[in-house]
């Protein structure tokens, strides 16, 4: 039986399988790893090389699980690269690969960075359709994964976690859980046809925008009052900043204009609490 939909032979199952790396969804997990590792101090790039490799295998497999639910079970999409066979293919190597990662680690590290690694997959494989029926669940997966994503990549350089990077696992985990709800809301009107209780479905679009920017907004207080105490450098106070201006923004767009400025703005919130943890210029004065 064929993989891809699209054609037959080497270069179309290639590029099928190919079609299931999203950047735009893959970079946070991916960069979040090498933040929990920044975090560290001192980088064994083979152990963050491995954590980055499950990491990926994780949301890949997020991805196709996702797509042959969408396509092949709800008849949700219109197409999707991957046939029936070609879904339970690409499942099987995603987990394989992250099967290895996790048997590396708990070789060269110990079973606890695995117990920090594997939940990340069971979210990633359970998330459709179970989780994604629920707003709780369909809110906080993608962001708890990341928040894994970084003790994990803590915890695999350090063999410890600290309030450090706790404290930035919970500041994602709410930043991108006010993001998500404003994702879903794209989605209201055919998410409530089929009964799919997003948060936008719970409590109507208006009051989950209440809800996003409450989310957004407590993150980037913490990010403050962590820095007040030193637990984060004073420098993480311009990362607030600049994910505030570009919130500002997306407060008056539309759900998918805002979701596409709140994903970068994500990205160079991410880009400055790594220069912040790595060089704290502010900090070396005061």
């Amino acid at each position: 039986m064929a993989i891809a939909r699209d054609g037959t032979g080497i270069g179309a199952t290639a590029r099928a399988f190919w079609s299931q790396v999203h950047p735009v969804f893959m970079t946070p997990p991916l960069a979040a790893s090498l933040f929990g590792s920044i975090l560290a101090g001192t980088v064994d790039p083979v152990l963050a090389a491995i954590h980055v490799a499950a990491m990926f295998a994780a949301v890949y497999t997020a991805h196709v699980k996702d797509g042959y639910v969408d396509f092949h079970v709800r008849g949700e999409d219109d197409d999707h690269p991957l046939t029936a066979r070609g879904c339970r293919v690409a499942l099987a190597l995603s987990t394989a690969v992250f099967a290895v990662c996790c048997l590396v680690l708990g070789v060269l590290v110990d079973l606890l960075a695995v117990a920090l690694v594997v939940p990340a997959w069971l979210i990633a494989y359970h998330h459709a359709p179970q989780l994604d029926m629920n707003p709780v669940t369909a809110t906080t997966g993608y962001p708890l994964g990341i928040a894994l994503s970084v003790l994990g990549g803590f915890y695999v350089q350090a063999t410890t976690l600290t309030a450090v990077p706790l404290g930035f696992a919970v500041v994602f985990l709410a930043l991108l859980s006010g993001i998500k709800v404003i994702d879903d809301a794209q989605d209201y009107a055919y998410d409530r046809s089929i009964d799919k209780r997003t948060v936008a479905v719970a409590v109507g679009p208006d009051r989950a925008y209440d809800v996003a920017y409450g989310l957004m907004a407590g993150a980037l207080v913490a990010v403050a009052a962590l820095a007040a105490v030193r637990i984060f450098p004073l420098t993480a106070l311009l990362a607030a900043l600049a994910f505030a201006a570009v919130a500002a923004v997306a407060r008056r767009a539309d759900p998918e204009l805002a979701t596409m400025l709140l994903i970068r703005g994500s990205y160079v919130f991410l880009a400055v609490l790594v220069a912040a943890v790595r060089f704290d210029p502010i900090g070396h004065l005061v």
